[in-house]
């Protein structure tokens, strides 16, 4: 009797038998019942077949593969944890770059967990469908990772217990949380391109990269652990993202100018959450790996070019605000930095002025700007500072319409000038910072007039807790604002010199290493 031999499955058909073998046509209900947000938008998907995921990643293979990833990071994270790992980082400086992690980034990634989750669920191709199923595993992974490795400092330092309830709070917290608040709040179209391109493309390569490697730098193997093991995460979503962007282009040439519009919008709100990057690799870090400027030109101008000329042959343009940008690179840290010196008293994290050797620094790696704009200003506060007068601003600043950013952004010809714009609505005026968050808002003012600003509300008397009476003779808006910020003042924020977590830092080393 002849016995055929099983033929083995190759990588491909193992993959569609696994994903889209498993697909259906609805037909007891339209498809566009079950699918309702297919069309408004205006994306005309014609073969939903055509979409490839170059990784053709099963579960079976999925969950093997993180769950060997998951084995490694914790015990990394377990040997950190019961050597004192946190008393091997540079100083208590660099704690407050994992402070401002926790706190603007880590509550992303969840928020990236449910927009995935939503829009898999939204398109009727299996493909994209599995796709976002993995990456929304993937997000809720990243977040969970982050909080485990962090939560190791929370038990010496303060400033890390209420890094959820602040998110949706403190005012600089409004930045990346409307970034995200935007992208959900879209079809699954633009969230697609707006988390597979801004957040995935631009913000992770500038956040990643610089961050991890100044962990490592810096002596936090907790957190380099983690990072790096995102990263292989990392590169499948962002070639997901970009899959989908080319997926779309080439269904139909009428998708063409609704992608370069997202693209022109996601690419300056992704920049505009870089600015708390920038600050943080260049003021915050003690040891630093490179310049925000020398990421910007290798990570944005290098890579970002590569990925400009692969989608050139769309129709696809180099987004607007991209000169802008690239002109911002030797002004954007420093400008950040000082609104935050400004701001100590209200942020939950330590700041302080750069030290001599900082700003040396800085003075090589910024040759053209920091001498002539940024050093006196520093001069200035350390002075300041030395005479008992450390300086803090006691009003609250304009913010942004669109990325809620203080409008503190100067001219793109000169950095001498701040930059304000303004557009009309309903006979409403409303600021801006740039001309990319104009435009933004004028293709969308509906959206944007709803925008919750930390400023406007304080000022409304939303921002108090509850028993509150803000007509009393000796009533402290700053002090109420903090209590319903769950920061405690002089413990979590204020000038680092003077900070808790640096005496107690330097306490515990001494005792550690006996000197």
């Amino acid at each position: 009797m002849d016995m055929k031999a099983n033929k083995k499955l190759g990588l491909k058909e193992r993959y569609n038998l696994m994903t889209r073998d498993l697909a259906w046509t609805p037909t007891y209900q339209a498809v566009k019942d079950v699918f309702p947000y297919m069309e408004y938008e205006g994306i005309k998907i014609h073969d939903w077949d055509k979409f490839e995921d170059p990784f053709r990643m099963t579960m079976d293979s999925y969950w093997k593969y993180q769950a060997e990833k998951e084995r490694k990071l914790y015990a990394i994270i377990d040997a950190f944890t019961q050597n004192n790992g946190h008393l091997g980082v540079t100083d208590a400086r660099y704690i407050n770059t994992l402070k401002l992690f926790l706190t603007g980034v880590s509550p992303l990634e969840y928020m990236a967990h449910r927009g995935f989750a939503h829009v898999g669920r939204q398109y009727p191709g299996a493909g994209p469908r599995v796709a976002c199923m993995m990456q929304s595993l993937d997000e809720i992974r990243h977040a969970q990772t982050q909080i485990h490795s962090l939560s190791n400092y929370n038990k010496h330092y303060n400033g890390f217990q209420n890094w959820r309830h602040q998110h949706d709070r403190v005012w600089y917290l409004s930045v990346p949380k409307s970034f995200f608040d935007d992208a959900v709040s879209a079809g699954p179209f633009e969230f697609i391109v707006a988390i597979g391109f801004a957040f995935e493309y631009v913000l992770t390569n500038l956040l990643f990269v610089p961050f991890i490697s100044g962990a490592a730098y810096n002596g936090d193997m907790g957190a380099m652990a983690f990072g790096f093991s995102a990263q292989s995460d990392e590169s499948r979503h962002m070639t997901l993202g970009l899959e989908i962007i080319k997926f779309i282009l080439e269904q139909d040439p009428d998708n063409l100018p609704i992608v370069q519009a997202w693209l022109d919008k996601w690419f300056w709100r992704g920049y505009r959450v870089l600015t708390l990057v920038a600050m943080m690799m260049d003021y915050m870090l003690p040891k630093r790996v490179m310049s925000w400027k020398e990421a910007w030109e290798i990570y944005a101008e290098q890579n970002g070019a590569a990925l400009f000329n692969d989608l050139a042959r769309y129709g696809i343009t180099v987004p607007k605000g991209w000169e802008q940008a690239c002109k911002d690179k030797d002004h954007l840290s420093h400008q950040a930095w000082n609104v935050f010196y400004n701001y100590g008293a209200a942020a939950p994290f330590h700041t302080w002025a750069p030290s001599e050797k900082d700003m040396e620094w800085l003075s090589a790696k910024y040759p053209d700007t920091f001498d002539k704009y940024y050093r006196p200003l520093w001069t200035h506060y350390a002075k300041e500072q030395a005479e008992g007068k450390r300086f803090y601003n006691g009003t609250l600043p304009m913010l942004c319409q669109v990325c809620q950013v203080p409008m503190f952004f100067t001219e793109p010809d000169d950095p001498t000038k701040i930059a304000y714009r303004e557009s009309e609505y309903q006979g409403v005026k409303y600021h801006c910072c740039s001309d990319g968050c104009k435009h933004i808002f004028d293709n969308e003012p509906e959206k944007y007039v709803q925008s919750w600003l930390p400023v406007h509300q304080i000022y409304q008397g939303n921002c108090f807790p509850e028993d509150v009476d803000p007509t009393q003779p000796d009533f402290n808006p700053l002090a109420e604002v903090l209590r319903w910020y769950k920061i405690n003042q002089g413990q979590d924020n204020m000038d680092y010199a003077d900070s808790p977590d640096k005496q107690n830092f330097e306490t515990w080393r001494a005792q550690a290493t006996g000197n």
